[in-house]
């Protein structure tokens, strides 16, 4: 895992970038192959109930308690516990936001189609959160950082099992994403701006 961090911080931006987009596609491919042995057009087709008001509640609300534990936790606990060995800076913090947009949009939508469309709905809540958890094979080696994913998984599969719509968790999971890798992008501008004076 410690390993994995350190490939990824000697690749050049493009090779991260490409490691991204490769690792996204992959996990909407595997979505469509398993997603090809349960699931008729029909069925698949009920997993994006559009409800703008749960949307908003549920998604945008979920999304915004998260933020809100994660930025208070950021401030109180020790930097080292957030440290995923640069990685999410080495993704995020030159890109324009515009591109930040992009990628939290691939993210959100290529891996809540996996883990909450296909795999919750056919193998329950535990082994979708534990599966994306471990896939997040970079927070294995930090106990901490594992179990805020953890958590994190169990609750947007929570709020999936409230809704049963993809959309919520997509723009949840897009919400979260997005205000992180913002935040990364800005802490990088203005740690740039420090240095000049």
């Amino acid at each position: 895992m410690k390993r994995q961090a350190e490939l990824i911080q000697t690749m050049s931006d493009k090779e991260v970038l490409i490691h991204l987009y490769m690792t996204q596609l992959l996990l909407l491919f595997l979505s469509f192959i398993i997603g090809l042995f349960f699931f008729d057009w029909e069925s698949f087709g009920q997993l994006w109930q559009f409800s703008f008001y749960d949307v908003i509640v549920y998604g945008a609300g979920s999304a915004l308690i998260v933020l809100i534990v994660d930025f208070l936790l950021m401030h109180y606990l020790p930097e080292d516990w957030y440290d995923d060995g640069g990685v999410n800076e080495k993704i995020f913090q030159t890109r324009s936001i515009p591109h930040i947009f992009f990628l939290c949009l691939l993210i959100s939508f290529s891996e809540e189609i996996l883990f909450r469309g296909v795999i919750q709905t056919n193998f329950g809540l535990i082994m979708a959160s534990i599966t994306f958890a471990v896939l997040h094979v970079r927070y294995l080696a930090k106990m901490f950082l594992f179990m805020v994913v953890v958590l994190l998984s169990f609750f947007l599969g929570y709020i999936y099992e409230l809704t049963h719509s993809l959309w919520v968790t997509i723009f949840s999971h897009f919400l979260i994403d997005f205000v992180l890798a913002v935040k990364i992008r800005f802490d990088y501008v203005q740690s740039k701006r420090k240095e000049q004076y």
